[in-house]
């Protein structure tokens, strides 16, 4: 008997296969999702956020313990990754990156819940986390939705980052900033990409189907050129890569394209060697992971004045 075309496969990439009638199948389940909490030991607080209904999009928060309450802190906005398909800013093991990273850099932490695919194709998950942005943005005269951000945050010294889709997402963000731009008030010192995704590798297929509108394999939130690069609204970026990382290799053009676009930030590339891709997420406690979390704040802390 001839198996049904409802059953027969039409595409299959990385995370997902596509069968004849368009539905889509990923290859994980929906990851697992923890509540806010008061972190005991870090002295962290965190909550989630509403940013819009419809479509759907909030973030967590992380406060981390206040040590001077007369002194505003600084601001990273996190974008979690998953290949644009799956993960989540309430999962186990972002959450507790977030809460370590808010404590060991005493930063307020804004980690994005961004649509996923296929229920919300790409470019969802760019136009969500610019939504946060701009949100985030709005408290910068004291008067915004969140009280946390009102009292604590200093809007002059904010930072982007995410790992993979994510870092792929803050480097789309740091571009409209520096095309865009934000409220009066608001500046965007630094952005961090942690094994980013960028175009190049046997994937660019699968990101191309879960973008309908895409512009082909020059599309710039892919590929982007040297015209985009220099506009980044950035004063300087961090780039981690792994040795036996698949994307590594389109990481490492994005970084020499950088240097050469007339882009007038200072960048840094690090790469962690017999490491694979987002290795620091699978044991946040591991000697290596600590390493690499140590560069990551100590890229938050540093003193950018220095560079102005």
């Amino acid at each position: 008997m001839a198996s049904s075309p409802d059953n027969e496969i039409a595409l299959k990439f990385r995370f997902f296969q596509v069968y004849k009638d368009a539905r889509v199948e990923l290859f994980r389940p929906p990851c697992k999702q923890i509540p806010p909490s008061d972190d005991q030991v870090t002295g962290v607080q965190s909550r989630d956020v509403i940013i819009s209904s419809e479509p759907r999009v909030s973030a967590r928060i992380f406060l981390p313990k206040i040590k001077n309450p007369d002194r505003k802190l600084p601001l990273l906005l996190y974008i979690h990754g998953g290949g644009f398909s799956m993960q989540s800013a309430f999962s186990p093991v972002y959450h507790k990156f977030c809460n370590l990273v808010a404590s060991e850099a005493d930063f307020i932490v804004v980690s994005v819940e961004y649509g996923l695919f296929p229920a919300r194709p790409i470019p969802a998950c760019y136009e969500d986390s610019w939504a946060v942005l701009r949100w985030v943005a709005s408290h910068v005269d004291g008067n915004g939705h969140d009280p946390w951000l009102n009292d604590r945050a200093d809007f002059g010294k904010v930072f982007i980052g995410g790992d993979s889709a994510g870092g792929n997402i803050s480097h789309t963000l740091a571009f409209r900033v520096g095309s865009i731009g934000l409220r009066r008030g608001v500046r965007v010192v630094g952005v961090v990409m942690v094994h980013p995704f960028f175009g190049g590798t046997k994937d660019d297929e699968m990101w191309l189907y879960m973008c309908p509108t895409n512009s082909g394999l020059n599309d710039p939130r892919m590929n982007p050129g040297t015209e985009d690069l220099a506009r980044l609204g950035c004063e300087r970026m961090l780039i981690f890569v792994a040795e036996e990382d698949y994307l590594t290799v389109a990481s490492k053009n994005y970084y020499k394209k950088l240097t050469k676009s007339g882009w007038k930030g200072t960048v840094e590339l690090v790469e962690n060697e017999k490491e694979d891709h987002c290795f620091h997420l699978f044991d946040l406690d591991a000697e290596k992971a600590l390493e690499m979390r140590h560069k990551f704040v100590s890229f938050l802390k540093q003193d950018h004045f220095n560079l102005l």
